[in-house]
Protein backbone atom coordinates (compact mmCIF):
# COMPACT_ATOMS: atom_id res chain seq x y z
CA UNK A 1 0.00 0.00 0.00
CA UNK A 2 1.13 3.44 -1.05
CA UNK A 3 1.62 6.52 1.40
CA UNK A 4 0.82 9.94 -0.06
CA UNK A 5 0.90 13.19 2.03
CA UNK A 6 -1.97 15.28 2.22
CA UNK A 7 -1.17 18.38 -0.69
CA UNK A 8 -0.73 21.30 1.82
CA UNK A 9 1.77 19.10 3.79
CA UNK A 10 3.52 18.54 0.62
CA UNK A 11 3.95 22.13 -0.15
CA UNK A 12 5.52 22.90 3.36
CA UNK A 13 8.33 20.27 2.74
CA UNK A 14 9.36 21.07 -1.16
CA UNK A 15 11.29 24.30 0.22
CA UNK A 16 13.30 22.23 3.36
CA UNK A 17 13.54 19.43 0.25
CA UNK A 18 14.95 21.84 -2.35
CA UNK A 19 18.02 22.97 0.50
CA UNK A 20 19.01 19.46 0.99
CA UNK A 21 18.92 18.85 -2.76
CA UNK A 22 21.17 22.19 -2.62
CA UNK A 23 23.36 20.83 -0.12
CA UNK A 24 24.16 17.54 -1.48
CA UNK A 25 24.61 18.91 -4.63
CA UNK A 26 27.07 21.55 -4.05
CA UNK A 27 29.35 19.24 -2.01
CA UNK A 28 29.42 16.28 -4.31
CA UNK A 29 30.65 18.92 -6.46
CA UNK A 30 33.53 20.84 -4.02
CA UNK A 31 36.85 21.24 -4.72
CA UNK A 32 39.45 18.79 -3.41
CA UNK A 33 40.51 21.77 -0.60
CA UNK A 34 36.81 21.76 0.56
CA UNK A 35 36.94 18.11 1.16
CA UNK A 36 37.26 16.61 4.60
CA UNK A 37 41.07 16.37 6.02
CA UNK A 38 40.87 13.34 5.57
CA UNK A 39 40.20 12.47 2.17
CA UNK A 40 42.75 15.49 0.89
CA UNK A 41 46.02 14.80 -0.31
CA UNK A 42 49.01 15.31 2.71
CA UNK A 43 52.11 15.97 1.07
CA UNK A 44 55.39 15.12 3.29
CA UNK A 45 58.50 17.44 2.91
CA UNK A 46 61.38 16.34 4.00
CA UNK A 47 65.15 16.98 4.92
CA UNK A 48 67.72 15.01 6.25
CA UNK A 49 69.57 16.99 8.95
CA UNK A 50 69.91 20.42 10.67
CA UNK A 51 70.45 22.78 7.78
CA UNK A 52 68.10 21.32 5.24
CA UNK A 53 65.50 21.76 7.82
CA UNK A 54 66.27 25.15 8.55
CA UNK A 55 65.53 25.55 5.19
CA UNK A 56 62.77 23.53 5.27
CA UNK A 57 61.13 25.62 8.19
CA UNK A 58 62.47 29.13 7.29
CA UNK A 59 60.75 28.65 3.75
CA UNK A 60 57.32 27.05 4.85
CA UNK A 61 57.31 28.81 8.53
CA UNK A 62 57.27 25.36 10.47
CA UNK A 63 56.49 25.68 14.31
CA UNK A 64 54.14 29.38 13.73
CA UNK A 65 50.35 29.81 13.95
CA UNK A 66 48.58 26.44 12.29
CA UNK A 67 51.04 24.40 13.04
CA UNK A 68 50.82 21.39 15.13
CA UNK A 69 53.58 19.24 16.55
CA UNK A 70 53.60 15.28 17.16
CA UNK A 71 56.46 12.86 18.03
CA UNK A 72 56.85 9.17 17.04
CA UNK A 73 59.32 7.01 17.93
CA UNK A 74 61.83 9.98 18.86
CA UNK A 75 61.18 11.90 14.87
CA UNK A 76 59.37 15.32 15.70
CA UNK A 77 56.33 15.70 12.80
CA UNK A 78 55.16 19.31 12.25
CA UNK A 79 51.63 19.20 10.36
CA UNK A 80 50.31 22.41 8.56
CA UNK A 81 49.08 23.82 5.67
CA UNK A 82 50.19 25.92 2.71
CA UNK A 83 48.34 27.19 -0.15
CA UNK A 84 45.85 25.52 1.28
CA UNK A 85 47.57 22.01 0.71
CA UNK A 86 47.58 20.02 3.95
CA UNK A 87 51.76 19.36 4.40
CA UNK A 88 54.25 17.02 7.03
CA UNK A 89 57.52 18.16 7.48
CA UNK A 90 59.63 15.84 9.33
CA UNK A 91 63.57 14.64 9.07
CA UNK A 92 64.50 11.18 7.62
CA UNK A 93 68.39 11.56 9.41
CA UNK A 94 71.27 11.08 7.40
CA UNK A 95 72.04 7.90 5.63
CA UNK A 96 70.23 5.09 4.17
CA UNK A 97 69.29 2.85 7.34
CA UNK A 98 67.63 6.34 8.68
CA UNK A 99 66.12 7.64 5.70
CA UNK A 100 64.33 4.40 4.69
CA UNK A 101 63.47 3.28 8.41
CA UNK A 102 62.03 7.30 8.93
CA UNK A 103 60.47 7.29 6.23
CA UNK A 104 58.60 4.03 6.45
CA UNK A 105 57.58 4.98 10.14
CA UNK A 106 56.29 7.95 8.51
CA UNK A 107 54.12 6.13 6.03
CA UNK A 108 53.25 3.99 8.67
CA UNK A 109 51.75 6.65 10.74
CA UNK A 110 50.36 9.32 8.74
CA UNK A 111 48.23 9.61 5.32
CA UNK A 112 50.80 10.21 2.94
CA UNK A 113 49.55 11.07 -0.20
CA UNK A 114 53.13 12.12 -1.50
CA UNK A 115 56.80 12.57 -1.21
CA UNK A 116 58.91 15.70 -1.59
CA UNK A 117 62.57 15.73 -0.26
CA UNK A 118 64.79 19.06 -0.49
CA UNK A 119 68.46 18.91 0.56
CA UNK A 120 71.98 19.39 -0.58
CA UNK A 121 74.68 16.67 -2.42
CA UNK A 122 77.44 15.99 -4.09
CA UNK A 123 77.88 17.03 -7.99
CA UNK A 124 79.29 14.32 -9.83
CA UNK A 125 78.51 15.77 -13.67
CA UNK A 126 81.55 17.51 -14.27
CA UNK A 127 79.11 19.92 -16.27
CA UNK A 128 77.69 21.30 -13.08
CA UNK A 129 78.39 23.66 -10.42
CA UNK A 130 78.28 24.24 -6.51
CA UNK A 131 74.80 25.51 -6.02
CA UNK A 132 72.86 24.35 -9.05
CA UNK A 133 70.09 22.25 -8.57
CA UNK A 134 69.52 18.95 -10.18
CA UNK A 135 65.69 16.67 -9.63
CA UNK A 136 66.86 13.82 -10.99
CA UNK A 137 64.37 11.10 -12.71
CA UNK A 138 65.45 8.47 -11.37
CA UNK A 139 67.98 7.06 -8.44
CA UNK A 140 70.32 3.73 -8.37
CA UNK A 141 72.56 2.49 -5.33
CA UNK A 142 76.34 3.01 -6.00
CA UNK A 143 77.37 1.05 -3.44
CA UNK A 144 75.09 -2.78 -3.64
CA UNK A 145 77.93 -4.22 -4.37
CA UNK A 146 80.61 -7.16 -4.04
CA UNK A 147 83.66 -6.72 -2.50
CA UNK A 148 86.45 -9.22 -4.19
CA UNK A 149 89.49 -11.05 -3.52
CA UNK A 150 91.87 -10.45 -6.33
CA UNK A 151 93.12 -13.60 -8.05
CA UNK A 152 96.65 -13.10 -8.26
CA UNK A 153 96.65 -12.88 -12.25
CA UNK A 154 95.26 -9.31 -12.84
CA UNK A 155 91.68 -10.24 -11.86
CA UNK A 156 89.57 -11.02 -9.43
CA UNK A 157 87.66 -14.15 -8.06
CA UNK A 158 83.99 -13.39 -8.63
CA UNK A 159 81.37 -16.04 -7.49
CA UNK A 160 79.01 -17.31 -9.38
CA UNK A 161 75.97 -15.66 -8.75
CA UNK A 162 77.40 -12.49 -9.53
CA UNK A 163 77.34 -11.76 -13.15
CA UNK A 164 78.77 -7.95 -13.71
CA UNK A 165 76.46 -5.49 -15.46
CA UNK A 166 78.82 -2.43 -14.15
CA UNK A 167 82.49 -1.42 -14.31
CA UNK A 168 84.38 -2.31 -11.06
CA UNK A 169 85.90 -0.14 -9.01
CA UNK A 170 88.96 -1.65 -7.82
CA UNK A 171 87.80 -4.52 -5.84
CA UNK A 172 84.18 -3.27 -5.67
CA UNK A 173 82.09 -4.68 -8.07
CA UNK A 174 78.02 -3.09 -8.35
CA UNK A 175 75.49 -4.77 -8.70
CA UNK A 176 71.55 -3.67 -8.99
CA UNK A 177 69.44 -4.24 -5.71
CA UNK A 178 66.34 -6.66 -5.16
CA UNK A 179 62.62 -5.46 -4.00
CA UNK A 180 59.36 -6.34 -3.65
CA UNK A 181 55.89 -4.40 -3.46
CA UNK A 182 52.34 -5.55 -3.08
CA UNK A 183 51.25 -7.40 -6.44
CA UNK A 184 54.29 -8.77 -7.03
CA UNK A 185 54.75 -12.91 -6.41
CA UNK A 186 59.18 -12.76 -6.00
CA UNK A 187 61.87 -9.66 -5.29
CA UNK A 188 63.14 -8.65 -8.64
CA UNK A 189 66.10 -6.38 -9.69
CA UNK A 190 65.83 -3.09 -9.77
CA UNK A 191 68.66 -1.11 -11.13
CA UNK A 192 67.01 2.23 -10.29
CA UNK A 193 63.99 3.99 -8.91
CA UNK A 194 62.13 6.12 -10.63
CA UNK A 195 60.53 10.03 -9.42
CA UNK A 196 56.97 10.36 -10.39
CA UNK A 197 55.90 11.09 -13.57
CA UNK A 198 53.31 13.77 -12.55
CA UNK A 199 55.69 15.11 -9.72
CA UNK A 200 58.45 15.76 -13.05
CA UNK A 201 56.33 17.78 -14.45
CA UNK A 202 55.10 20.00 -12.11
CA UNK A 203 59.09 20.64 -11.79
CA UNK A 204 59.14 21.42 -15.23
CA UNK A 205 56.45 23.43 -15.17
CA UNK A 206 57.58 25.79 -12.15
CA UNK A 207 61.65 25.57 -13.18
CA UNK A 208 60.64 28.85 -15.72
CA UNK A 209 58.78 30.51 -12.80
CA UNK A 210 61.28 30.61 -10.19
CA UNK A 211 63.31 33.39 -9.43
CA UNK A 212 66.56 33.80 -9.58
CA UNK A 213 68.66 32.40 -7.20
CA UNK A 214 72.21 33.13 -6.81
CA UNK A 215 75.39 31.39 -5.29
CA UNK A 216 78.62 32.54 -4.99
CA UNK A 217 78.29 35.77 -7.74
CA UNK A 218 76.17 33.66 -10.21
CA UNK A 219 72.72 32.11 -10.81
CA UNK A 220 72.62 28.62 -10.29
CA UNK A 221 70.87 26.30 -12.85
CA UNK A 222 67.97 24.09 -12.13
CA UNK A 223 67.28 21.31 -14.24
CA UNK A 224 65.55 18.20 -14.27
CA UNK A 225 66.41 14.74 -15.37
CA UNK A 226 68.80 12.37 -15.63
CA UNK A 227 69.74 9.42 -12.72
CA UNK A 228 71.26 10.72 -9.79
CA UNK A 229 73.15 7.94 -7.34
CA UNK A 230 72.99 7.17 -3.28
CA UNK A 231 74.96 5.17 -0.90
CA UNK A 232 76.05 5.40 3.07
CA UNK A 233 79.54 7.32 2.32
CA UNK A 234 80.65 10.63 2.13
CA UNK A 235 82.19 11.05 -0.99
CA UNK A 236 85.07 13.52 -1.22
CA UNK A 237 87.42 10.97 -3.72
CA UNK A 238 87.88 12.18 -7.36
CA UNK A 239 88.71 8.67 -8.51
CA UNK A 240 85.38 7.39 -7.52
CA UNK A 241 83.14 10.68 -8.60
CA UNK A 242 84.86 10.29 -12.00
CA UNK A 243 83.76 6.49 -11.84
CA UNK A 244 80.35 7.20 -10.87
CA UNK A 245 79.79 9.13 -13.09
CA UNK A 246 81.01 7.30 -15.80
CA UNK A 247 79.02 4.08 -14.74
CA UNK A 248 75.60 5.72 -14.04
CA UNK A 249 75.90 8.88 -15.73
CA UNK A 250 75.05 10.25 -12.46
CA UNK A 251 74.51 13.86 -11.87
CA UNK A 252 74.71 13.91 -7.79
CA UNK A 253 75.29 11.51 -5.10
CA UNK A 254 74.20 11.80 -1.16
CA UNK A 255 73.62 9.23 1.33
CA UNK A 256 69.32 8.83 1.85
CA UNK A 257 67.53 9.66 -2.08
CA UNK A 258 67.77 6.18 -2.95
CA UNK A 259 66.32 4.21 0.47
CA UNK A 260 63.49 6.83 -0.25
CA UNK A 261 62.70 6.23 -3.67
CA UNK A 262 62.85 2.44 -3.03
CA UNK A 263 60.12 3.19 0.44
CA UNK A 264 58.55 4.89 -1.80
CA UNK A 265 58.50 2.10 -4.77
CA UNK A 266 57.33 -0.68 -2.08
CA UNK A 267 54.82 1.95 -1.02
CA UNK A 268 53.65 2.90 -4.58
CA UNK A 269 53.69 6.20 -2.88
CA UNK A 270 54.72 9.44 -5.21
CA UNK A 271 57.86 10.96 -4.85
CA UNK A 272 60.29 13.82 -6.06
CA UNK A 273 63.87 14.52 -4.77
CA UNK A 274 65.32 17.85 -4.98
CA UNK A 275 69.13 18.06 -4.35
CA UNK A 276 70.92 21.56 -4.46
CA UNK A 277 75.11 20.97 -5.19
CA UNK A 278 76.95 22.19 -2.08
CA UNK A 279 80.17 20.37 -3.03
CA UNK A 280 82.06 18.25 -6.31
CA UNK A 281 81.97 15.07 -3.91
CA UNK A 282 85.46 15.29 -4.33
CA UNK A 283 86.18 17.08 -7.76
CA UNK A 284 87.41 20.14 -5.66
CA UNK A 285 91.01 21.54 -5.52
CA UNK A 286 91.94 20.84 -1.50
CA UNK A 287 89.45 20.44 0.77
CA UNK A 288 85.39 19.54 0.75
CA UNK A 289 83.48 23.01 0.85
CA UNK A 290 80.23 21.71 2.12
CA UNK A 291 80.53 23.17 5.61
CA UNK A 292 80.48 26.59 4.30
CA UNK A 293 77.87 25.83 1.54
CA UNK A 294 75.22 23.44 3.17
CA UNK A 295 72.94 26.40 4.74
CA UNK A 296 73.01 28.43 1.55
CA UNK A 297 72.29 25.52 -1.14
CA UNK A 298 69.89 23.83 1.40
CA UNK A 299 67.73 27.40 0.96
CA UNK A 300 68.05 27.23 -2.80
CA UNK A 301 66.70 23.56 -2.69
CA UNK A 302 63.87 24.34 -0.37
CA UNK A 303 62.95 27.30 -2.42
CA UNK A 304 62.60 24.74 -5.92
CA UNK A 305 60.53 22.47 -3.59
CA UNK A 306 58.10 25.45 -2.95
CA UNK A 307 58.01 26.32 -6.49
CA UNK A 308 57.29 22.35 -7.73
CA UNK A 309 54.13 22.29 -4.84
CA UNK A 310 52.51 25.46 -6.08
CA UNK A 311 51.86 23.82 -9.32
CA UNK A 312 49.94 20.68 -7.85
Amino acid sequence: MMFSLPHSLRRRLRPLVLVFVAFVTFHANAAPSDAPASERPLYALCGAYPPEMAALAKEFGTGGAGWVQSSVKGITFWKGTYQGKDVLIFRTGISLVNAAYQLQLALDHFPISHILFAGVAGGTDPALHVGDVVIPERWAYHSEAAYLNEDGKGGFHVPDYLKPKYENFGMIFPDDVAAIREGDTDFKEIAAFPADATLLAAARRALPKLPPQRKAGRDVSVSVGGTGVAGPVFLDNARYREWVFRVWNARCLDMESTALAHVAYANRKPLLIIRGLSDLAGGQQGKNPIDSNEARVSEIAARVLRGVLDEL
